[in-house]
């Protein structure tokens, strides 16, 4: 093998990177199980007691220099289907934001052109919105331009005035817009923090108005929903002097430590305690806020910065403070925020007094700090300014060349801001959005006109954010729920033990089959397959992938799928073997020859992997991800590792020779020589009948059962404490949804249900979630002696469903166009592409019409994102048989040159008839695990792949190399007859092919 110091270095660096990474996720599991030991009193788990644990050492060192934080960061995460928590999915609406910008206009055609790009983007969700509004303008103003209606006071400032074109008003709308996206993405940012839950997520998608959220471990959807969904609120207050706070600080302290001092006298009781190792101060000596200014101003250090005061009550020992400034250790924040809210704090600090943090941290001495900023709040809670009055606000770069942020407010907010700006000069005005302060700049003069300069340290990206900020609270941007999935932890505990067991029990039976039917070969494949499932793993860990159940179907396909390729490399090794080589020869020839079908195989995999990753969303792109992930290691574990272990077995096991059979396998498949092409006819029959009947059938059940994802909609899982019959459920609840569509099912067991309705599916509002809840709980009324309880909810708006079934459909369309260029690059017919991919929209045609004829025997099952998933790995599958046997053809045609396409095609089909059958064997039982483990989440993926899997087997033989012969292989024979070439001569079951056995 060429390079294998070469390979033996990078399976050596890789190994190390996973086992570093996956130590990550050990280290994790050991600190949560610690959170648990210390929140659990006689057998019961306080959650609050938990989650401040972890809390308490989220930013102390747990592993080494690391803190907990990171180490989260960088563990195998697991989705919220495994460990419950919230998904959202928000829109930020643009309608507000133009019709903020006009100036709230009363102009008909203004208007009505709204509403017709309202009503148009129903059924056309990819043109941007005021794309849409422009076209409806053009049609409704009778010429007149749009800069009548946006050339305002608001717009001065984004160069809008009467001259204006349509073009340039739209560009500045669509600029508008944009930002507001990264407007909403910094506050649901900020407000995401607040849900104290670890690993939130918050991400743009891109080419959207979307931001996609996920809050793992959250039990009130309600206030998720409320939280989110709230307009900004910008405020400016003054701030108190750090000489004014000092003794309301000190005075509290000793409060504090007076409690503390009375605590210690009664029984010791049990405390958090974290891994750092900083020392905590004693209870009596702590030091006055005065002292540590002196103190610091004579060192330039921070006398309690490098003070852990994790179970310190006193306020001044979690403080540190630099001139005008306080602040709190990043770790003692949570701990900060008992104290502020503690009745010592509410009774000793004034009530326009409110502490308020900074919402970035700052690094100092490699530790990050979180600022306190001291708000003078006035008595009625009412802000001298709020958002209204800033007018615009944007990045800039002043005269020195530094960054800094130009705000410039109304009219009368100019007023106002001059009023407090003059009140304040030399001192800080807070600028606070959503009780965070964004910036606490010192006022230099007084401030007329409302133009307004803020400079300091910034970095580019921070006065791009602040800007974003400042006009939080101008043009409203409103933000509504277009897709929603609530996950109960009971529900994700389940989800684990059939995403473990069903694992578990496909590595279990691909290994006993592969050392069944290829001896101590078969070993070497399964050592390669737990090596494979180890990089895995620890790739997804490297790049910080959460876990999911559609991530694990993933995982369980690649294990079926990556022994294929030592099936490919062990079958060409027995038939070198058969031919007579030594077995060292034989090894070598058997690697080489396998190579370039392994290879086509994995690229037609990676290729769907990767369209599947670019398009899809939620769980088919952590199928993706993981499919994706799965063709690399297998590649490296099943061609290059594989072959490092037989080789050193070959040279050191002289005694104990390497075997690719055993004594039950050894003559299975030989001397196949079946006429395959020669049933062409009838496979074509048999295929047509079966698709016609399952879309007839489909009709006649009134269309395709699709799920949520692709219709619309709302899904509630719920749980009873007996058997129900779901259509006696469903016939009791029907009235309350008012005639719209309803599908009640049993989901996963004969006690649980699957509620899914219409009802209300066009209003994505949380008023509209509420009122479909009432009507749910008002139809579940009479069965309230069966406690039914909600474990988990989802919503998918109309416009989310049109989306996703257009990235289905593109998806699908680009799968099939993606293997035609591919096929033709590889083969360089294109008889090869076009039959390969009529081969492979018939599987997917034959996949889908199965659940219409599956209904005829209660076999109901949805077709939705995972649905879509299935078929595109079944094309796959497909490929890759078909991609072998074309392979073969290609082999044989160039050995063998005066042999014609139809004299080769049964002895290739016959010869590669071993691997199809053994790996179809291997991925069928592993789905068929699946299926039967994994769980009501993938059932229907896990039957879509078993009917794939057993079409596209058949579609390999009897569809994709028959259609060459039909389309070239004849046309080649009358060719070549017609040029008097003698093709007769040969005889197409000679020994020579027919016995080829990979």
């Amino acid at each position: 093998m060429r390079n294998k110091g070469l390979i033996i270095a990078l399976t050596l660096v890789v190994t190390a990177l996973c086992a570093y990474f996956l130590f990550f996720t050990y280290v994790s599991r050991g600190v949560q199980q610690k959170a648990v030991a210390y929140a659990t009193r006689n057998g019961k788990l306080d959650e609050g007691q938990r989650q401040h644990y972890l809390d308490s050492v989220w930013r102390a060192p747990v592993f080494g220099p690391f803190t907990y934080r990171e180490v989260r960061q960088s563990e195998l995460g697991l989705g919220l289907d495994l460990k419950g928590g919230m998904h959202v999915t928000l829109e930020v609406s643009p309608v507000e934001i133009v019709r903020a910008m006009s100036g709230n206009s009363k102009d008909a055609a203004f208007n009505k052109s709204i509403e017709q790009a309202q009503e148009a983007q129903k059924t056309n969700a990819t043109t941007p919105f005021t794309a849409l509004f422009a076209q409806a303008w053009q049609q409704n103003s009778g010429g007149k331009p749009l800069a009548t209606i946006f050339a305002n006071t608001t717009n001065k400032s984004r160069n809008i005035d009467i001259n204006s074109s349509n073009e340039k008003v739209i560009g500045a709308i669509d600029k508008e817009v944009d930002e507001a996206i990264d407007r909403s993405f910094n506050i649901l940012r900020t407000r995401v923090d607040k849900f104290g839950v670890n690993q939130p997520s918050i991400q743009r998608v891109k080419g959207t108005g979307r931001l996609q959220i996920e809050l793992p471990g959250v039990d009130n959807p309600d206030r998720v929903r409320k939280l989110l969904q709230g307009q900004a609120k910008l405020e400016f207050w003054e701030v108190w002097n750090q000489n004014e706070i000092g003794p309301y600080l000190v005075a509290l302290d000793k409060q504090l430590q007076a409690k503390q001092t009375a605590a210690t006298a009664a029984p010791a009781v049990a405390t958090a305690t974290t891994d750092s190792t900083a020392t905590t101060a004693a209870a009596g000596d702590s030091t006055t806020l005065e002292a540590q200014l002196a103190k610091q101003s004579k060192t330039g250090k921070n006398p309690a910065a490098d003070s852990a005061a994790a179970n310190k009550p006193g306020v001044l020992a979690k403080l540190f403070t630099m001139p005008g400034r306080l602040g709190v250790n990043l770790r003692d924040t949570s701990a900060m925020n008992k104290i502020l809210r503690s009745p010592e704090a509410k009774a000793t600090l004034p009530p326009t007094l409110a502490l308020t943090w900074l919402n970035k941290p700052k690094t100092i001495d490699k530790q990050e700090y979180l600022e306190l900023i001291p708000v003078r709040k006035t008595r009625d809670g009412v802000p001298m300014l709020s958002g209204e009055a800033v007018n615009d606000a944007r990045a800039d770069i002043g005269q020195a060349g530094q960054p800094e942020v130009l705000m410039n407010m109304t009219p009368a907010g100019s007023r106002k801001w001059a009023k407090m700006t003059g009140a304040n000069i030399g001192k800080q005005v807070a600028m606070v959005l959503d009780d965070y302060v964004i910036s606490a700049p010192v006022v230099q003069n007084e401030i007329t006109g409302g133009g307004t300069s803020i400079t300091g340290d910034f970095q580019i990206e921070e006065t791009q954010d602040m800007a974003n900020s400042l006009k939080a609270g101008k043009l409203p941007a409103p933000t509504r729920i277009v897709e929603e999935a609530v996950v109960g932890p009971s529900l994700g505990q389940e989800a684990i033990n059939q995403g473990l067991y069903s694992s578990l029990a496909g590595v279990v039976i691909i290994m006993l089959f592969m050392a069944f039917y290829y001896g101590r070969a078969g070993i070497v494949a399964d050592i390669a397959l737990l090596f494979n499932i180890f990089l895995i793993l620890g790739v997804l860990a490297q790049f910080g992938t959460a876990l999911t159940l559609p991530g694990i179907a993933g995982l369980i396909l690649v294990m079926g799928t990556s022994v294929d390729a030592n099936v490919l490399i062990f079958e060409r090794i027995r038939e070198e073997l058969d031919h007579g080589l030594s077995l060292t020869d034989a090894i070598n020839k058997g690697y080489s020859r396998a190579f370039s079908a392994i290879f086509d195989s994995n690229v037609t995999t990676m290729l769907i992997a990767v369209i599947l990753g670019f398009f899809g969303t939620g769980p088919v792109q952590s199928f993706a991800v993981t499919l994706g992930i799965g063709v690399l290691t297998s590649f490296l574990s099943a061609v290059f590792v594989s072959r490092l272990i037989i080789e050193w077995m070959v040279k050191g096991n002289e005694n104990h020779p390497m075997t690719f059979s055993t004594a039950l396998s050894r003559n299975l498949f030989k001397n196949l020589n079946f006429d395959i092409v020669g049933k062409r006819k009838l496979a074509y029959t048999f295929s047509t009948l079966f698709i016609v009947a399952g879309f007839v059938l489909m009709a006649v059940q009134g269309g395709p059962n699709l799920g949520v994802d692709f219709k619309g909609g709302r899904a509630y899982v719920v749980d009873f404490n007996k058997t129900m019959v779901a259509s006696d459920v469903a016939d009791k609840i029907r009235p309350v949804f008012e005639g719209a569509g309803l599908e009640v099912k049993q989901y996963g067991a004969p006690d649980r249900l699957r509620i899914t309705t219409g009802y209300l599916a066009e209003d994505e509002s949380v008023a509209a979630d509420q009122k479909v809840v009432a009507a749910l709980n008002k139809g579940l009324a009479g069965y309230s002696a069966d406690a039914p309880v909600i474990k988990s909810t989802s919503k998918v708006g109309a416009t989310i469903a049109d989306d996703i079934k257009r990235t289905s459909v593109l998806s699908l369309g680009l799968t099939l166009l993606g293997i035609f260029v591919y096929v033709l690059f590889r083969f360089e017919k294109w008889q090869y592409s076009m039959a390969a991919v009529v081969a492979l929209f018939h599987d997917a045609l034959l996949v889908i019409a199965a659940f219409p004829i599956a209904r005829l025997f209660g076999l109901n099952y949805e077709m939705d994102q995972i649905f879509v998933a299935a078929l595109l790995t079944v094309i796959g599958f497909s490929m890759n048989d078909t991609v072998v046997i074309y392979d073969r053809i290609r082999e044989y045609l160039r050995e063998n040159p005066k042999l014609t396409f139809a004299q080769v095609v049964n002895p290739a089909l016959n010869s590669t008839f071993s691997r199809t059958m053994i790996t179809f064997t291997t991925v069928f039982l592993v789905v068929f695990v699946m299926y039967v483990f994994g769980g009501e989440t993938l059932r229907s993926f896990s039957f879509a792949m078993i009917i794939g899997i057993i079409f596209g087997t058949y579609s390999s033989l009897f569809i994709a190399t028959p259609i060459i012969l039909d389309t070239y292989g004849k046309k080649e024979e009358r060719e070549r007859k017609a040029a008097g070439e003698d093709i007769n001569g040969v005889d197409a079951g000679t020994p020579k092919l027919s016995q080829a056995n990979v």
